[in-house]
């Protein structure tokens, strides 16, 4: 089957957010995504304030590895 580049990207993203979401859903006992170190809390009476820098950074780093390895599988 020969697909074009456009339907292998679409492809490859809809299996990405896919796989994305059940690790979100079931992953979360080995990887607590959104309570890990380094997110910031801020709670007060009225308020509620939640920055997820520690998450944001773990994820930056997965999904820039795993943008790195499909550039260098794409080029073979």
């Amino acid at each position: 089957m020969n697909l074009s580049p456009i339907s292998k990207s679409l492809f490859i993203a809809g299996f990405l957010l896919i796989a994305g979401g059940l690790f979100w859903e079931f992953g979360s006992k080995f990887l607590p995504l959104g309570r890990m170190p380094g997110d910031i809390t801020v709670e007060k009476e009225n308020f509620k304030f939640y920055f997820p820098l520690g998450t944001s950074v773990v994820l930056s780093l997965v999904l820039s590895l795993v943008l790195y390895l499909f550039q260098k599988l794409g080029s073979k």
